[in-house]
């Protein structure tokens, strides 16, 4: 969600995994590689109202496609951890469930950019509408990110349909998206992150 504490969850458990020896990489969509950095000032600027919901969607996919093969699939052949803010499940959000395209389409297209590549984990960091849109706005305007609030200024129901749709995929797949509440505060969300990727670190080890 927006304004959920993404960006602070994610590098304290970049400094957590570091700290276990884990070599690791925080990268973000849209962006994360040169090209696709260029793409993300298009889709967040809120000079473009006029942006259709198709145009929106082939944007991220492109992005996505720049990023994975410039970015993801090289770190992950060195064997480095990759920790994504954003990935293919938050086309399905905004784009599907918000702007209502369809999810089959979505997904497909996902597959393409994404060369298959599914995350071993997710964290759904969720939080009331309201709340997350004034951490988000508050945020923004403390760092100056005005010109990335495109999604910021879209009416309630849109995050209404966006986060509806989130938890509709975690009920969907348990087993890789881990809903967390933020509402219980910084500490605690990470508290229950870290127990959830030791969980994955000993699971991924290999048998001694």
């Amino acid at each position: 969600m927006e304004g959920s504490g993404k960006t602070t969850q994610i590098q304290r458990l970049k400094r957590y995994l570091l700290r276990k020896s884990i070599p690791c990489k925080v990268t973000r969509e849209p962006g994360g590689s040169l090209i696709a950095e260029k793409i993300r000032k298009i889709l967040l600027n809120p000079d473009h109202r006029e942006m259709v919901p198709l145009s929106e969607l082939l944007l991220y996919e492109a992005a996505r496609a720049q990023h994975v093969n410039e970015v993801i699939i090289p770190l992950l052949n060195k064997g480095i951890t990759v920790l994504c803010d954003r990935f293919n499940d938050a086309t399905l959000a905004y784009q599907g469930y918000g702007r209502g395209i369809g999810l089959v389409l979505i997904e497909r297209l996902n597959f393409l950019s994404s060369q298959g590549i599914i995350p071993d984990i997710t964290f759904l960091l969720d939080c009331p509408t309201d709340t997350g849109l004034k951490r988000a706005l508050r945020r923004n305007r403390m760092f100056k990110r005005e010109r990335e609030e495109r999604f910021e200024r879209e009416k309630i129901q849109f995050h209404h349909r966006m986060r509806r749709g989130y938890l509709a995929m975690a009920r969907k797949e348990p087993h890789r998206i881990k809903v967390i509440d933020t509402r219980v505060g910084e500490e605690k969300v990470f508290q229950k992150i870290r127990e959830i990727v030791n969980k994955l670190i000993v699971q991924s080890s290999p048998a001694r």
